[in-house]
């Protein structure tokens, strides 16, 4: 990375001119006059040095991206087959560019420290620029630490093991220290690492972090194609919004695996038992397919469709290695299957007693309250998988219209089910106090699972 460009023109009087433009310190470096305040060209000497460098670093200190302006006279011709001349030049001035920061940064930055996600800048830019907008962005903190790329690739494995926790600015980078700090962030800090990019010299570093962030209207090809999302509107509070809907996505994938496992752990340890001891099944072929309907197809569309909110970003995030199946969600499946197991065994082996069953239709009228049981336990169940560990599981469930339909329509189709078609799900028609005391039961799972909440729990 040379960090400058350059051009020869040939001039309408004759001969040629090589102009050059680039980071400051490096175009000086290969600058050796100067064109003064009365526009003659005078040797550059220590003092305009110190002076112009005195400039750099100011602009640079006020969030100023600088560059510098050269020439030179190519007396002796210049070929294409030649590289332009790397000394001699007269240098021009110094500019220095501004470049806003959008509305809005750095409060998304403050909202990504808060939800556990270490924002850094990796930029070619001069350290005091870097530091400067860094600042302007909160970014850079005043524990925070700031190096150059060329000190980063001269540290040791153990030395950039405490440095990189610190880091949060690294200037005048190359594409091969965006890279070098991606990898040691994947490998040895074990950290899930995104990128985000616009230009050529991205792409190393978007194509190895875990999730490439392109920018859609400033980004290079290069930069898209190595890119696994393109931002659109090239604005960092999106890459917020993406943040939030990813813990969201993630976390209604395991409310419902929580709400799946707890009907599917309960229907094995029932079916199984009552298999062994009594020879029949409690739940009939139709009431499993129906019971699987609402563990699958209705379960997803309740729980996968709850919308994001502001809380996700109060999270921690999920390492690397963290497992889908949490601590929590052990306890509340474990808890609410051996209620649900009780209740089932319980009606078995008392329900006739306890309900004062008699008769020819008793054993179909039992089978029947157990069906009906069980499946308002998942009704109830489904609602409190809304919240794996908040106590209020009603929280925002009616700005969720699918979560609404789907619960009325499974406690209305259930009705439909038990009442009218009696022949197809072998089921027998319930009296009014016989469904109160079934949805009962359904009901007490919510203050049980408000109970399992209650009870902590290390979270991995």
């Amino acid at each position: 990375m040379k960090k400058q460009m350059g051009v020869v023109l040939e001039l309408p009087e004759g001969g040629l001119r090589a102009h050059c433009k680039g980071a400051s310190e490096i175009v000086l470096a290969a600058c050796d006059k100067v064109i003064n305040s009365n526009g003659e060209i005078v040797l550059l000497d220590e003092a305009l040095i110190t002076h112009l460098n005195v400039t750099i670093n100011q602009f640079a200190s006020e969030a100023l991206r600088t560059l510098c302006l050269a020439f030179m006279e190519l007396e002796n011709g210049f070929s294409p087959e030649n590289p332009i001349p790397v000394s001699g030049y007269t240098c021009i001035g110094i500019v220095g560019i501004k470049d806003p920061v959008r509305p809005g940064v750095k409060e998304s930055v403050a909202l990504c420290r808060s939800a556990g996600i270490t924002v850094r800048m990796v930029t070619g830019d001069n350290i005091n620029t870097a530091k400067a907008i860094a600042r302007e962005c909160g970014i850079l903190s005043d524990d925070g630490l700031a190096i150059e790329g060329s000190v980063f690739w001269k540290k040791s494995r153990e030395e950039l093991h405490e440095l990189v926790p610190k880091l949060q600015v690294m200037a005048r980078c190359s594409p091969l220290d965006r890279q070098a700090l991606v990898k040691h962030l994947q490998t040895t800090c074990d950290e899930v690492v995104a990128v985000t990019g616009d230009g050529t010299n991205d792409a190393p570093a978007l194509h190895e972090a875990d999730i490439g962030l392109a920018m859609g209207i400033a980004g290079t090809e290069v930069a898209k194609e190595n890119a696994d999302v393109i931002i659109l509107d090239d604005n960092f509070s999106t890459i917020v919004t993406l943040a939030k809907w990813g813990r969201s996505v993630y976390i209604s994938i395991q409310k419902f695996v929580q709400f799946q496992l707890t009907i599917n752990v309960v229907a094995l340890i029932v079916s199984s038992f009552s298999a062994c001891l009594t020879g029949n099944a409690p739940l009939t072929t139709v009431q499993l397919l129906w019971v699987n309907m609402i563990m699958n197809a209705l379960g997803a569309l309740a729980l996968v469709t709850e919308p994001p909110n502001d809380d996700l970003m109060k999270r921690s995030p999920v390492e690397r290695r963290g497992k889908l199946i949490s601590n929590v969600m052990w306890r509340n499946i474990l808890g609410q299957s051996f209620y649900q197991s009780m209740v089932i065994w319980y009606l078995q082996a008392k329900g006739k007693a306890i309900f004062c069953l008699d008769g020819p239709d008793s054993d179909l009228i039992l089978n029947t309250l157990i069906f009906n049981s069980f499946v308002f336990c998942q009704v109830f169940n489904e609602i409190n998988s809304r919240e794996m560990e908040k106590i209020n599981v009603f929280i925002g469930i009616q700005e969720n219209y699918f979560c609404v339909a789907v619960l009325s329509g499974t406690v209305l189709f259930q009705i439909i089910i038990v009442e009218f078609l009696c022949t197809l799900a072998d089921t027998s028609p319930l009296t009014l106090a016989q469904w109160f005391l079934v949805i009962f039961i359904g009901f007490l799972s919510m203050p049980i699972a408000a109970g399992l909440k209650m009870i902590k729990v290390r979270a991995t």
